[in-house]
């Protein structure tokens, strides 16, 4: 008897498992069961829609329709008048002016933007803290606000005899002031969490700490420093206020090319500064698209390393 029930406890049990009612459930449950799963589909469908939709519709709103409306104007000369005001003497050399001195500033942060950023996860030193939370500051502070420190600083007064006003190693402080920190924070998430087993295998073997940096450390960085390079340098490409008053606005020498369209409307110029201004966003959009092709690039290598 014992035998009997035990067995005919399994197969009850076995039986509901598999997706058959077993006793003291009721169909009308065990359709609640098997309806739930899809319940629950459909709702987090209709949830992700939903957010896709508000995300399109923001980005429209905030992103899209203003470049949309800025690219349109720029053409309201036709193509004839967009290139001319592209090409025009002074649009060139603003232009110039501004992708030189962001190719400088974007590699010169490189540098030490990575030197930084290992200094506060490397080192331990008094104030590393503060250190790490003034590297910050740029993101927070209005950039007029740095032109006119910059210009306190190493202006006709410079109280330290360092004169760079309306001069392009004036720009070129004043635009690394405010880029810095894309290098340091995209650079410092790699190295607190790099493996430091391999540098001390490395070191075992004999390398010398510029061996170990060159070989092991580098590379794996290599990427975060990218991103962060070409983040300064399309942040460097469209500034103004930390460059307004340190350079000096002087054409073919230390006008940038926001300074350029801000001329162009004040002289009543609108779709010439349009022009311009659509110039500028392609050759942030390009750097940015080339850094998303490379990052996920390089994603797929890891991926695939694994």
């Amino acid at each position: 008897m014992t035998v009997t029930d035990s067995s005919t406890k399994a197969d009850i049990g076995s039986s509901t498992d598999a997706g058959t009612p077993g006793p003291g459930v009721s169909g009308q449950q065990q359709k609640k069961q098997s309806a739930g799963p899809a319940w629950r589909s459909r709702l987090t469908g209709s949830a992700g829609s939903l957010g896709l939709a508000i995300t399109v519709l923001w980005l429209s709103l905030i992103v899209l329709l203003p470049l949309a409306a800025l690219t349109v104007h720029s053409f309201d000369d036709g193509w004839s008048g967009f290139w001319d005001a592209v090409t025009a003497p002074a649009a060139l050399d603003a232009l110039r002016v501004t992708v030189l001195v962001s190719v400088v500033v974007a590699v010169i942060n490189v540098v030490m933007g990575t030197v930084v950023a290992w200094v506060l996860v490397r080192d331990d030193f008094p104030g590393k803290s503060f250190v790490n939370a003034l590297i910050d500051l740029p993101f927070a502070l209005p950039t007029i606000v740095a032109s006119i420190v910059l210009l306190s600083l190493y202006g006709p007064q410079s109280p330290v005899g360092i004169h760079l006003n309306a001069t392009q190693p004036g720009l070129v402080v004043a635009l690394a002031f405010v880029t810095l920190p894309f290098v340091v924070r995209s650079v410092q998430p790699v190295l607190i969490e790099a493996d430091k087993e391999v540098e001390q295998a490395a070191a075992s073997l004999g390398a010398n700490n510029l061996t170990i940096f060159r070989r092991v450390v580098l590379p794996s960085l290599a990427p975060a420093i990218i991103s962060g390079g070409g983040l300064a340098f399309a942040r460097a490409i469209g500034e103004y206020g930390s460059v307004v008053l340190i350079g000096g606005n002087i054409p073919r020498r230390t006008q940038v090319a926001s300074q350029y369209i801000q001329q162009q409307i004040e002289v009543d110029r609108p779709v010439n500064a349009a022009a311009v201004s659509v110039a500028l966003l392609a050759i942030s959009f390009a750097t940015l698209l080339i850094l998303r092709v490379f990052s996920e690039r390089t994603a797929r290598k890891e991926q695939a390393s694994r």
